[in-house]
C-alpha cells in the first residue's frame, strides 16, 4: 500500500484568477453545508454533510491566481473508528498556467491510504474536484448536491 497523499488535477481554459475565485466560492462546488468566510486569510469555515462528516478549515495561504491552503483544525467522520482522521491535514490547491490553459492541482496532504476513510474520501474528493469544481470554473454555475445522485 502506498503512503501517498490524495491528489487530483485537471486543465481548463479559464484564467488562473478565474480558477482562484471559483475555488474560493466553496459553497458553489463543495456539496453540503458551509458556514463561515471561505476567502480571507486566517478565517475558518466549517463543512458538514448530514451526520457523516464535519470539519473545520483554517485558511492559511491565499496567493491570488496561484495557491490556496486550508489547514483542518477539527474533524469528525462518523463511519470510521478514528473519527478525527482529517484533523491536522492540509487541503491544497495549486494553480499554474500551462500554455493557453490553467491547471488545477489538488492535494489533500495527510489523506493517505493508511486512513480508513481513504477509499470513500478520495472518491468523494475526485467527484467534488474533477466534476463539481471543474464545472463551476467552466460554467460559472454552482453545482447541486452530488451525494444525492444515484
Amino acid at each position: 500500500m502506498k503512503n501517498q497523499d490524495f491528489t487530483a488535477s485537471f486543465l481548463v481554459e479559464q484564467t488562473p484568477q478565474q480558477v482562484f475565485d471559483a475555488i474560493n466560492n466553496v459553497r458553489g462546488w463543495w456539496s453540503g453545508e458551509i458556514n463561515g468566510v471561505t476567502d480571507k486569510i486566517g478565517s475558518e469555515f466549517t463543512y458538514s454533510y448530514s451526520d457523516a462528516h464535519r470539519s473545520t478549515q483554517k485558511i492559511t495561504e491565499l496567493v491570488p491566481g496561484k495557491r490556496i491552503v486550508w489547514y483542518v483544525t477539527d474533524a469528525y467522520i462518523s463511519f470510521v473508528p478514528k473519527k478525527d482522521e482529517w484533523k491536522g491535514t492540509s487541503i491544497i490547491f495549486e494553480i499554474t498556467k500551462k500554455g493557453d490553459k490553467t491547471e488545477v492541482h489538488f492535494t489533500h496532504s495527510g489523506l493517505t491510504p493508511k486512513f480508513v476513510c481513504y477509499g470513500d474520501c478520495s472518491n468523494a474528493w475526485e467527484m467534488l474536484i474533477t466534476d463539481n469544481l471543474r464545472n463551476l470554473i467552466i460554467s460559472g454555475k454552482a453545482q447541486g448536491d452530488v451525494f444525492t445522485k444515484n
